[in-house]
């Protein structure tokens, strides 16, 4: 097992199946059918994301450097919690960007429903992304410390 400690920017703790991105996440495009057209495994729609393209979101741990994309990055991460269909945490190798720390705080913040949950943890560096799988088990803890098996 390796771990890796980042930045806690939505608390919490979970384990999940990794999905993992060494490209930015575009949130739009990703999350895209989850939230117009009711697909409740959030299958990534964006075809510019070969490592995510046509993979179930929705419940596994994404890690990813970066998101990239528009202004409505932060309202789409936002909506996918409060719909029940955000992944189960999102773990960034770099700093995150404003918007999407928008949407995860403010999902964390207003939204109730245990169900809408999704722990943010960034700044976990180069090697995590060199080191996670998909598939691999990895847990979140609530101070920011990532285990990778």
């Amino acid at each position: 097992m390796k771990q890796f400690k980042g930045r806690v920017v939505a608390p919490g703790t979970v384990t999940a199946p990794a999905l993992v991105s060494h490209g930015g996440l575009n949130t739009l495009a990703s999350f895209q059918k989850a939230l117009q057209f009711g697909d409740k495994n959030a299958t990534c729609g964006d075809q510019n994301n070969p490592d995510l393209y046509g993979k179930q979101m929705a419940g596994k741990a994404l890690c990813l450097p970066r998101t990239i994309g528009s202004t409505t990055g932060g309202l789409v991460l936002y909506c996918a919690c409060s719909m029940g269909r955000q992944p189960a945490c999102m773990l960034f190798s770099e700093p995150i960007d404003s918007l999407a720390a928008a949407g995860a705080v403010l999902a964390d913040v207003w939204l109730d429903d245990a169900a809408a949950a999704m722990p943010v943890v960034d700044s976990l560096g180069e090697e995590f992304l060199s080191c996670v799988k998909d598939g691999m088990t990895v847990t979140v803890r609530e101070n920011g410390l990532v285990e990778v098996d």
